[in-house]
């Protein structure tokens, strides 16, 4: 049987839907074939109908019950037609909390697809727009596994499956985030500038899986929690070639945009891991002064930027329609997701969060 109601950026609704479905269904396993969303929702539809439960049990704490998922799931091969997410490699599926207006998540190890299956090809009738959101979203996945709390400074008292899938930057993660950053300074652009291009659809492909496998060995931080109050916020923007008549920010540009300031706010705490995704990303941080947190931040910030104005990413989050009075309400959308926020590597207030979407209205 075949679902093909799934929502571009998954909400409750949508999941609670292909969950019922699965539930009806009573299937042996699954296949998805999409993107993100579609991989995330079968993630979803496959956990409840396997282990029955109100829907806010499984979401992420302290915005859902975060309850352990209590055994195997039914299996799951992903098939990715976009280049960004890394959804096929990972035990996480992210949503839009309707009742929040904020995006949140479920997290379990027995979520992480039993097989993906990656061809590049597929990915080479994308929209500009939609390749370029998903390599930011790869490309961010990246930068925070490699600037993530170190993981001897994360708190992982317990063993086994109750151990957190996401364990702070370590030396595997830091190995695969460099390759992909890699990837996506060489091939990135040009991905987006010509679909008939395809070593570089091919290379971004092969970036969003390794730098999928890094984050959720490492985990995601400030970019990703910034990113959800902004999706779930935002008031009046369409990005042509996704559907028309809905108000929607595709995730990786919500992630993006928060990036440059994020790393000038970071770099004090790793200012060599900074400028090493810098120089991976292929920017010129030959003139960087070793251990200067500010060029370290300003090194990364400016090479994400030149990236941004290079396939056309909006202008920072006032492009979007926000402006300095929407401070508040974003700081307070983004502080319930204390999941990804501790993962940062400093410890962040409400006023840090505040200031940090102010920085991020406009870069140039």
């Amino acid at each position: 049987m075949i679902y093909d109601e799934v929502s571009i950026e998954p909400t409750t609704a949508s999941f609670q839907a292909a969950a019922k479905f699965a539930v009806e269904g009573r299937f042996d396993g699954y296949v998805s074939i999409g993107g993100g969303s579609v991989m995330d929702t079968c993630k979803a539809a496959n956990l409840y109908a396997t282990h029955p439960a109100e829907f806010m049990s499984y979401v992420n704490a302290p915005i859902g019950g975060g309850q352990k998922v209590p055994g195997p799931v039914k299996p799951h091969i992903a098939c990715p037609t976009t280049s960004g997410t890394g959804s096929e490699t990972t035990g996480i599926a992210i949503f839009n909390l309707t009742d929040i207006n904020a995006k949140t998540g479920i997290i379990s190890r027995r979520l992480i697809p039993t097989v993906a299956l990656i061809d590049p090809n597929v990915a080479l009738s994308l929209p500009r727009n939609v390749v370029a959101a998903c390599g930011f979203d790869c490309m961010s996945h990246a930068l925070e596994s490699i600037t993530a709390r170190p993981w001897p400074r994360r708190l992982n008292p317990v063993r086994g499956v109750s151990r957190p899938v996401s364990q702070g930057a370590n030396p595997f993660s830091d190995a695969l985030a460099a390759e992909a950053l890699r990837g996506v300074g060489r091939y990135l652009v040009r991905a987006v500038n010509d679909n008939s291009d395809v070593e570089a659809r091919t290379e971004m492909m092969y970036a969003a899986m390794l730098a999928g496998i890094a984050f959720n060995a490492a985990g995601c931080h400030l970019p990703h929690g910034l990113s959800y109050a902004v999706s779930g916020l935002v008031r009046d923007f369409h990005l042509p070639g996704y559907p028309d008549g809905k108000t929607l920010v595709p995730h990786g540009m919500a992630v993006v945009l928060n990036n440059p300031s994020v790393w000038r706010y970071t770099a004090a705490c790793c200012p060599e891991r900074h400028v090493h995704g810098a120089t991976c990303l292929d920017g010129d941080t030959r003139d960087v002064k070793p251990g200067d947190a500010t060029e370290a931040g300003e090194a990364l910030a400016g090479r994400v930027i030149e990236l941004m104005r290079a396939v056309g990413i909006p202008n920072g989050l006032s492009d979007l329609g926000f402006r300095a009075g929407d401070v508040d309400a974003l700081a307070a959308g983004a502080e319930p997701q204390w999941r990804v926020i501790r993962n940062a590597p400093k410890d962040v207030s409400r006023d840090d969060l505040k200031t940090l979407f102010g920085a991020a209205m406009k870069y140039w």
